[in-house]
């Protein structure tokens, strides 16, 4: 064979060797694809995901799927490729969902917390929706201040100025909406009997205060554990507060249909926005789901990777969900995203 003939073929493989290293060569990003989804009223390798005790359970026909997101950490540029040019999976830098500031153990513990918040404020959701409110007390008056002689210690406060103090949290945002100086009517009830006071509220160090130190409570006539590992953060919440509502509530809320969705839950019972909605909705949908409960936040996202086939409600609260369960189960229309 000629020198020449003999440098192309050497050229020629020493190409392909440096493209085949290129293409195994690790990219600073991650691949994300849809995830398993969870019936919140079943089980999970072999355990009931929500389990209840100490009160009677009713069956569903349905089911109410959470919905997750995979994350593919090792990524080549080949997979990256075939991510880019994928309609159910998205390539995103690494940072995004690890931090440069973060270990991989540190997002996962981050994660594990979030998912345990989420379950404590789903459980405080449902006991209210089931007719076991938070109940805001006064700890203690301080003496001197602009509730002395006008609220007393045991105090459960239940209003302002008309609006209902639903959580301790609630009543600060009531108190610190209107400046220091106004006059607020608190609604409490003492010794089971309701009352009003008139206080108006006093500037301490530029925030307006009531002169009361405050805590909550709330009825808890059975328990609730929710067992489910390898999921963490707090996008499962809403799922969750409707797990529990539709197990504890002798009516079924799936109407025998197969619900899916998504969201964060607060103390308020607030939908928020949660990251992956497209890959989401391909995962719900493959797993048979007949509607979509998307967070009024992320509907714009959800419009732009729409489902054929997956109809989709808006709700940006769980009395919202609640609303579309009904319609939907009822042969109505859910408010769809918009």
């Amino acid at each position: 064979m000629r020198r020449r003939g003999v440098t192309v073929i050497l050229g020629a493989l020493i190409t392909a060797l440096l493209a085949v290293g290129v293409m195994a060569a690790p990219m600073p990003y991650v691949v994300l694809k849809p995830g398993p989804t969870v019936d919140t009223l079943g089980s999970d390798n072999g355990k009931e995901v929500i389990q209840v005790t100490r009160t009677d359970t009713s069956k569903s026909a349905g089911q109410l799927r959470l919905t997750t997101v995979g994350v593919q950490n090792d990524v080549e540029l080949v997979w990256a490729i075939r991510g880019w040019f994928s309609d159910q999976q998205a390539v995103v830098p690494r940072d995004v969902i690890y931090p440069p500031d973060q270990t991989e153990k540190q997002v996962e513990e981050q994660n594990e917390q979030e998912f345990q918040v989420s379950q404590t404020s789903a459980e405080t959701v449902a006991l209210r929706e089931l007719g076991y409110p938070v109940q805001t007390f006064v700890a203690e008056v301080t003496a001197g201040g602009a509730s002395d002689g006008k609220l007393a210690k045991d105090d459960v406060v239940s209003t302002v100025d008309g609006t209902a103090v639903t959580s301790p949290q609630k009543l600060t945002e009531l108190i610190q909406a209107k400046p220091a100086g106004t006059t607020l009517t608190v609604g409490y009830t003492r010794d089971g009997k309701p009352g009003t006071a008139r206080i108006t509220s006093k500037d301490d160090g530029g925030t307006p205060r009531i002169g009361v130190q405050i805590d909550r409570r709330q009825p808890h006539p059975f328990d609730v554990k929710i067992d489910l590992g390898e999921i963490g953060g707090p996008s499962a919440g809403l799922m969750f507060t409707l797990g529990i509502i539709d197990k504890v509530r002798p009516q079924d809320l799936t109407g025998g249909k197969i619900i899916a969705g998504t969201g964060t839950i607060d103390d308020e019972g607030t939908v928020g926005p949660i990251g992956g909605i497209p890959q989401k909705l391909v995962g719900a949908k493959a797993a048979g789901a007949q509607l979509f409960l998307v967070p009024a936040d992320n509907c714009a996202e959800a419009l732009r990777n729409a489902v054929p086939g997956l109809p989709m409600a808006r709700v940006g609260s769980v009395d919202d969900a609640l609303r579309a369960l009904q319609a939907f189960t009822t042969g109505g229309t859910a408010v769809p995203c918009s």
